[in-house]
């Protein structure tokens, strides 16, 4: 059955998408994976398709969730690596599950436990997967609380600001919250330091006071700002030329996020 990790943090810019698409692809060279996008930019699609997001509209996870059949929805990337994509319209995730509207008609408001709805989508799937990675919207909503109660652990992305470093203490407690109720009692796996500007000094600073404050949950990996990397969105994972410079640093991360979930 796989392992469920969700990729997350409420303030945009840190790298949520980049950092799951590029563990996706590192995973898959190892293990089955199956690559989630809740959120409704749609970047982690994006990323891993080559495709813009609106391809997806009426293929992606929020018509999944709404038809509760996962498996008309996996789009393939790669032989070991799916997709569970997403586009602009998951934005009304929301409105679906409390009035039945939708940009495609009107149903029933949901019925169930609102927070369950992507861990009972996953579970037509599990089976099928080594892994399953969650990106998620920059936000408390109900698409990160799906995603936190679908998954056995949370990767907590930390952008290295004073603004992000502010929200970690409310990002943890929904953590906490979701622990309470899920079944899957997910846990933070770790905190990842990224977009790291070595030129900045304060860059340096809120990476030794996260490492202060969570000396236990802090990957040793630091990741920095890099062109190649911030051009995958352009050149994805395929014909790469500057794919090995983009993925180095994370290759140390993918090694302890393995070794953390195997000392579990």
């Amino acid at each position: 059955m796989a392992i469920t990790i969700t990729m997350g943090i409420q303030k945009g810019g840190c790298g949520k998408s980049t950092t799951t698409g590029i563990l996706a692809h590192l995973l898959s060279k190892d293990f089955k994976v199956l690559a989630v996008d809740m959120d409704s930019q749609g970047n982690l699609s994006e990323l891993l398709t080559q495709q813009p997001s609106n391809e997806f509209v009426n293929k992606s996870v929020l018509e999944a969730m709404q038809q509760e059949d996962a498996r008309s929805f996996v789009v393939s990337v790669s032989e070991n690596l799916d997709v569970l994509p997403a586009n602009n319209f998951l934005a009304t995730f929301a409105r679906w599950i409390y009035t039945g509207h939708t940009y495609h008609g009107d149903h029933l408001p949901y019925k169930g436990n609102i927070s369950f709805i992507l861990d009972k989508l996953l579970d037509q799937v599990r089976d099928d997967y080594d892994f399953i990675l969650i990106d998620t919207a920059p936000s408390l909503s109900e698409q990160t609380t799906n995603a936190l109660c679908a998954s056995e652990y949370v990767v907590v992305m930390f952008e290295c600001s004073n603004w992000c470093y502010s929200a970690i203490p409310n990002f943890m407690d929904t953590v906490t919250a979701a622990n309470k109720v899920s079944h899957r009692n997910v846990e933070v796996l770790g905190i990842l330091r990224t977009m790291n500007d070595v030129r900045r000094s304060d860059a340096k600073a809120f990476n030794e006071l996260i490492e202060e404050d969570y000396p236990d949950d802090v990957f040793e990996t630091i990741i920095t700002r890099k062109a190649p990397t911030g051009r995958l969105s352009l050149y994805g994972f395929e014909d790469n030329k500057e794919l090995g410079p983009a993925l180095t640093q994370y290759q140390d991360f993918y090694k302890e996020l393995i070794q953390r979930v195997n000392d579990r």
